[in-house]
């Protein structure tokens, strides 16, 4: 049955048929104030005829003209207008009644809809990396003017969000950003040239999506985290360290100019920093298991290996230098991460197409959002002349 209370809070979901849409849909399930108003996905049409069916969206958006048409199809029967492209994104993301965009959605197609959200005053549950990595300096003013609140999603970053509430951020003295070591953690070099796709997607305590579970094994993600935080927060790169953390228990942590480490522990489970951001500044129950410390016996911790894993030291590069070579960072990722996953290139080549890539660009100072997706489509371009294909 549809909810149609007032005192619902209104959601709208862009990536609804990926990892942190259908758990962001868990725990809607599970919390009868929340309430879903629209919902959009990339290809999945059959689960996202599920979604319709059981959530009631006003509007539902697919991204082609073909899968839309399919959907409509599919839900003829049902009260819910359906959309394509981005214009469907944007008018998903803008919707009058949403009170807060869950930005869930992979890549840089999820910064019109999330800059567009803004300017209509909606508070921002961003779960897209790329938003902030490429357009952070667009991003982040543009909310200040609005008053629009961003919340982060991304666990790490959602800890570090918990660790500061209440306290002053004019002296925060260095944010510990911490890292499983993904699959890969302590092996060398010569031993990741024969890692396949499948070694990489056994991560050893998350269960996330493809693409990301690969950037933890590369530590790419860890370095977009760092690029991340660095906006969100305020904070200087050189005042961002990462750690290497096993268990992936302390999900991140804020060190004060006392010396005072503030730090947020629990279980590897994203429901927890969606429903945060969901709800903040409340806490609501979540079922599910509890941090054993008898169990657990010890937490460890690590430096990273930046020698053997590249990709978080490139990352730090491409922050320090700004402009648009972020952009050309995350591109040159996605795009060598695809590679990989069809199995045209090995492991290492990764780091190898992303370092290529940065050192053939012409870095733009202050990009637009235009100069942004044009450096994005030039780095695809660039790698597909590299690779011959």
């Amino acid at each position: 049955m549809r909810k149609d209370t007032d005192r619902m809070k209104k959601i709208a979901i862009l990536g609804s048929t990926g990892s942190i849409g259908t758990q962001t849909l868990e725990i809607v399930r599970n919390q009868p104030d929340l309430q879903v108003v629209s919902l959009a996905a990339g290809t999945n049409t059959e689960l996202m005829e599920k979604q319709i069916r059981e959530f009631h969206p006003r509007i539902a958006a697919i991204w082609s003209e073909k899968a839309a048409a399919d959907l409509a199809a599919r839900v003829a029967d049902m009260d819910v207008k359906i959309v394509s492209g981005m214009d469907g994104l944007l008018e998903i993301s803008t919707l009058e009644e949403a009170e807060v965009l869950v930005t869930a959605i992979v890549g840089m197609i999820g910064i019109r809809p999330t800059i567009a959200a803004i300017e209509q005053g909606k508070t921002i549950a961003l779960a897209n990396k790329e938003t902030l990595v490429t357009a952070g300096h667009l991003i982040m003013p543009l909310a200040k003017a609005h008053g629009v609140s961003i919340l982060p999603v991304d666990s790490e970053h959602s800890a570090i969000f918990q660790s500061m509430h209440g306290e002053n951020r004019e002296r925060v003295s260095k944010i510990i950003l911490t890292a499983s070591g993904g699959p890969f953690r302590g092996k060398k070099r010569e031993e990741l040239g024969a890692m396949t796709i499948e070694d990489a997607l056994k991560h050893p305590n998350w269960s996330m999506g493809k693409k990301v579970t690969i950037d933890s094994a590369s530590l790419v993600n860890k370095g977009l985290e760092v690029m991340e935080a660095r906006w969100l927060f305020d904070v200087p790169l050189e005042q961002i360290q990462v750690v290497i953390h096993p268990q992936s228990i302390i999900h991140s942590a804020v060190e004060y100019v006392d010396g005072g480490i503030m730090a947020q522990l629990g279980m590897p489970d994203m429901k927890l920093p969606i429903q945060y951001a969901l709800f903040y500044p409340d806490r609501r129950p979540l079922p599910g298991k509890r941090v054993d410390f008898f169990a657990l016996g010890r937490l460890t911790f690590e430096a990273p290996d930046t020698e053997t894993f590249r990709g978080l030291r490139l990352a730090y590069e491409a922050a320090k230098t700004g402009g648009s070579l972020p952009t050309v960072f995350n591109a040159a990722n996605e795009k060598a991460v695809a590679l990989f996953i069809q199995q045209k290139i090995g492991f290492l080549q990764i780091p190898e197409l992303i370092e290529r890539s940065m050192g053939h660009h012409k870095v733009i100072e202050n990009p637009s959002v235009e100069e942004i997706l044009q450096a994005e489509a030039e780095t695809y371009e660039y790698i597909k002349q590299v690779m011959n294909y």
